[in-house]
């Protein structure tokens, strides 16, 4: 056995590295890496626990001129060591610069992309119910620089009509949409997802819920008809409520509303930089 070791050993060390092997075409690779890894990971709450989520996740580095591959094997090492601790805006710079460090290289990127559910209660009967949310950290780190952090959810929200609620004798049509939101925070600051999508499924004509009752249901088609919104509304109501919210550098807003007596979808979008 021992002598099949130590044979095992030098077969090892003597397996050509061909990645590490000089490239003369005189090209660097801006990201290489690994894309589509669907993993298991744990997400950090507001409330301190962690929710587990299955991932889907692209993790790159730069690529010199002078090395023909970057070792691939390595960005899996790294993600499945990161999938059992949970993680959030901190933890993310961390595991960059561990990529970092592991892949000699001076650049690193991340795209996290999960489902992520929080209890909501319906709003007068008080059941609870979980509602999912898409969400994605984005994220890039370069040797002695700090974290660029992004922040993406996609939100769902009730919209009605206030073209048709004036023009009606009566009734109006509303519709499910959705809001895709990102938002780049200020080194060192963070945001809850808990936080984020309250604040911005508020700004739509109601709220959606995955649990009505009867009360629940006359309540939020009520709320609806006294909050009528077009998809520029809802839009410009996430402008400005972005725009006062505290450590944000960027933002991009993307507002579509699935139309009930169209074929078509109405949409609206924005990006601004913050300048506070």
């Amino acid at each position: 056995m021992m002598r099949q070791t130590t044979q095992g050993r030098s077969s090892n060390s003597s397996i050509k590295d061909v990645q590490n092997s000089c490239d003369e075409r005189g090209i660097a690779i801006q990201k290489v890496g690994v894309s589509d890894v669907h993993l298991p990971f744990l997400i950090k709450t507001k409330s301190g626990s962690f929710q587990s989520v299955l991932a889907k996740i692209k993790l790159t580095v730069d690529l010199p001129q002078e090395f023909k591959g970057t070792h691939m094997s390595r960005f899996i090492e790294i993600l499945s060591d990161w999938s059992q601790k949970p993680v959030s805006y901190r933890e993310i710079g961390n595991m960059l610069t561990d990529t970092i460090v592991r892949l000699h290289a001076k650049r690193a990127h991340i795209d996290i992309h999960f489902k992520y559910f929080v209890e909501k209660e319906a709003p007068v009967s008080g059941l609870k119910s979980m509602l999912d949310y898409d969400c994605t950290f984005s994220a890039s780190l370069a040797r002695g620089e700090q974290l660029d952090f992004v922040l993406g959810i996609i939100v769902p929200f009730t919209s009605l009509c206030p073209c048709s609620k004036e023009i009606s004798q009566y009734g109006a049509h509303n519709q499910r949409g959705i809001m895709r939101v990102k938002i780049k925070q200020v080194h060192g600051k963070f945001i809850w997802i808990e936080d984020l999508a309250k604040m911005l499924e508020e700004r739509g004509s109601c709220q959606v819920y995955p649990l009505l009752k009867r009360e629940d249901e006359k309540y939020v088609t009520e709320k609806a008809y006294e909050n009528p919104k077009f998809v520029e509304d809802v839009l410009r109501d996430l402008v400005l409520m972005l725009r006062k919210l505290d450590g944000i550098q960027w933002f991009e807003v993307e507002c579509e509303n699935y139309e009930s007596i169209h074929n078509h979808s109405a949409y609206a979008t924005h990006i601004e930089n913050v300048d506070k």
